[in-house]
Formats: C-alpha cells, structure tokens, sequence
C-alpha cells in the first residue's frame, strides 16, 4: 500500500489529497502544528503535529509538505529533507506535463495545469488550477503559480516568489526572490527581489 504523509491541514491541504489519490495514492494521513485542536481536514483525520512526522515518516512510502505560505512551505520542506524523508512530487492526472519539463521534488503540479517543454521548476513548488508555465521558464524553489495565471516563455521567477490569480507575464520576465504578485496583474516589466507589484501594466506598491 502506498501511504502519502502531508504536513498542513488546510483548503489547499485538502486538493493535494484530493490530487494524490487521483495519481495512484493509495492512503493519505495528515500532520498539522495546531493537532490536536485541529483534528479533521475535510474527510481525512489529522492525526499528530510535525515534529510527530519527523519521527514517523519512514513509516510513509512518500512525503510532500501542502502549505501554501511560500516560505514556511520551503521552510518545512528543508526540515523534512534534512530528517531524510521521502520527498515526492504529486501531478493531478487532468494536468499536462511535457515529458522535457522538470520537476522538483515536493512540487505539486494541479488539474488543468500545463508545463511545455523545457520548464523546469526547484522544489517545493506549486503550480495550481489551470495556470500554464510555457517553455524554458524557471521556477525557482518554494514559487506558488496561482490558479489561472499564464506564463510566457523564457519566465524566471525566484524563490519563494507568489503570482497572484489570473497574472499574465510577458515572455522573458525576470521576477527577483520573495516578491508578490497582486492578482489579475500584467507584467511587462522585471520584478526585484521582495517587490509587491499590482496593476495592468504591474506597479510596484511598496
């Protein structure tokens, strides 16, 4: 039987589930900090906090941290890494993904989503609902690619970057570690390290 540890029980906890039995899991088991006032995850118990995990997931075939905060997911996942888990990388069915694209470990890739030929993600990356990463983009470690957000070729995106719903990014945008991305915005424009920009065309906030 193969047994999938998540660590973070929350809505977007619930859809890596969801994805992990659609792709072959047999049996998924939550792990959250606030257990044990946090006890259910929609139909699935949660049944201990992380420090528990790290001590139990040998008993896991695999492991993928499902939160969606950037930097605490990175975070979480370089702990796990460093206790030795299992990090696997979970790909809804109904999601498209070039044989020539790659992935990283602890990466989650959602239903509809496409990624083209040549794309290649770090880990712990989160590419959500319908959102399409075109050819030879990179997306560094710990990036989170919301639903319906639309990335041209040649896009490089730093680490623990977020980009909001519905963004569109114009081929051969650079945009700089832990920035934010406000939804429906357009960039046409390079994006700095921790910048918050929103707006068509995108406007740095602050």
């Amino acid at each position: 039987m193969k047994r999938l540890a998540l660590l973070g029980a929350s809505g977007h906890g619930k859809v890596v589930a969801d994805i992990a039995l659609a792709s072959g899991w047999d049996e998924v088991t939550f792990f959250d900090d606030a257990w044990p006032e946090r006890s259910q995850n929609g139909p699935w118990p949660v049944v201990g906090h992380g420090a528990m995990l790290m001590a139990t997931h040998h008993e896991f075939q695999g492991v993928i941290v499902s939160i969606g905060d950037c930097a605490v997911r990175w975070s979480k996942h370089l702990e796990l890494q460093a206790a030795g888990a299992c990090l696997v990388t979970v790909v809804h069915p109904a999601a498209t993904v070039s044989s020539r694209a790659s992935l990283g470990l602890g990466s989650v890739v959602m239903a509809g989503a496409v990624v083209n030929i040549d794309a290649r993600t770090g880990q712990a990356v989160i590419i959500n609902t319908g959102a399409t990463i075109d050819h030879d983009c990179w997306l560094a470690d710990g990036v989170h690619v919301c639903p319906g957000t639309h990335l041209s070729g040649n896009v490089r995106i730093g680490k623990c970057t977020m980009v909001g719903v519905g963004v569109a990014v114009k081929q051969g945008i650079v945009i700089g570690d832990c920035a934010v991305i406000g939804a429906g915005a357009v960039l046409v424009r390079p994006v700095n390290d921790g910048a918050v920009v929103a707006g068509n065309p995108a406007r740095k906030l602050r």
